[in-house]
């Protein structure tokens, strides 16, 4: 079979062949570098799609690659039945910087979660879970029982019994939900799919109080906000709580697929065979991990984020208020709510150079990479600016 050499080509093989669970724009992505993507014509596009938070260190970090094509060379997997090299410092400065003593590596965010949700339940012996309305915390099966959005849940349920959503930012109505039979309480600090909706640091601390309170589990989603996407390297830090049980991922291995549930000092040592995933902390992904934090730590990205996405934040409350009801964010998460829907100004963004995604119906989110210069985020933020603009007017 010859090798396909054109869009359409290419296009046409993955609508043969894939599953079919994602929608798909039509753009054939080849190439990445920093905050830039190439198609397959050598059209530049600027990225604020940020692999949906898993390019924080862009695209092709030139100590990232180094670091993979090292440990590529020498062992790329080894299950944690034996100890590791790369894994054993990860875990060492992962913990650190986290301050929470242990961790549980995986592959992705759901996985993440997955686990805490079990080690809650481990922790507790309860088995009864609170998230909240808006939240989203993964498609696996306890993930979803967790995830509010009824278009993703309905065509499963039944769903894992035991699971109840809260109105978000409202303190009364958890104090309510938690009872001697919680296990644990997941929240997002900043709502990412849910509409980019930041908590109140007030809320997010009488969560904390309240879990603690009555024996249930603090559970903070960081999947999303981990990394230095808000601002610090983990959302939480900007409120000093101090999760019993994180779950982290996409940006964790600078692109490559690994997550974690960091386990606090409240959550009792876990037996040996509860939980596990084959390729969990394998040394390729723990090579990256590592040589992302170095970045992380030394180029300080997450007070780049901090600083551009308070430049950024400001300059977009100059939108018009009858195009745009409300810009929320947190660092380099934005969202722009919009009174119109999203998905017209999503086609004309990447038909202008700029990939963006939505967070529900209305809502324009920004995940560009932290790495990215002030020059290519003015030059989006104008593309930006020119498309809402150009949107009708309404008032309601």
């Amino acid at each position: 079979m010859s090798t396909p050499t054109d869009t359409q080509t290419f296009m046409q093989m993955e609508e043969a062949h894939t599953s079919g669970v994602y929608p798909k724009r039509p753009l054939t992505v080849v190439r990445g570098e920093g905050a830039y993507l190439w198609d397959e014509s050598g059209r530049r596009y600027i990225d604020c799609v940020g692999g949906q938070g898993s390019a924080n260190f862009g695209h092709a970090h030139p100590a990232i690659v180094a670091a993979i094509q090292q440990q590529a060379a020498t062992l790329m997997t080894a299950p944690e039945i034996f100890y590791n090299d790369k894994r054993a410092l990860l875990l060492d400065r992962l913990t650190s910087l986290a301050n929470m003593p242990r961790a549980y590596l995986c592959n992705s965010g759901a996985e993440a979660v997955e686990a805490a949700l079990k080690f809650a339940i481990l922790a507790t012996k309860r088995h009864e879970i609170i998230a909240t309305n808006r939240g989203f915390h993964g498609r696996t099966m306890g993930a979803l029982s967790a995830t509010w959005e009824p278009k993703y849940r309905e065509p499963f349920q039944p769903l894992i019994p035991g699971f109840k959503h809260v109105q978000y930012n409202d303190l009364a109505a958890m104090d309510a939900a938690i009872t001697d039979q919680t296990a644990g309480v997941i929240v997002e600090i900043v709502q990412g799919e849910g509409g980019v909706r930041p908590g109140d640091a007030d809320y997010l601390r009488g969560v904390q109080a309240l879990c603690h309170e009555r024996g249930a589990m603090f559970i903070v989603d960081e999947v999303q906000t981990g990394f230095g996407r808000t601002g610090k390297l983990f959302a939480h830090q900007h409120y000093d709580l101090q999760p019993d049980l994180m779950s982290i991922a996409k940006s964790m291995a600078g692109g490559l697929p690994m997550g974690a549930c960091l386990i606090g000092s409240r959550v009792p040592a876990l037996q040996a065979q509860t939980h596990g995933s084959t390729f969990g902390g394998n040394p390729l992904a723990c090579a990256a991990a590592l040589a992302a934090l170095d970045v992380m730590v030394n180029d300080d990205l997450p007070g780049r984020a901090a600083a551009l996405g308070g430049w950024l934040l400001e300059r977009f409350e100059n939108l018009p208020k009858t195009k745009v009801r409300e810009v929320r964010g947190l660092g380099l998460i934005i969202g722009i709510e919009l009174r119109s829907k999203v998905s017209p100004v999503l086609k004309t963004l990447q038909e202008r150079g700029v990939l963006a995604l939505p967070a529900g119906m209305n809502v324009l989110r920004l995940l560009p990479p932290l790495v990215i210069e002030r020059d290519a985020l003015d030059e989006a933020a104008t593309i930006i600016e020119d498309v809402i603009n150009g949107l009708p007017e309404l008032s309601s």
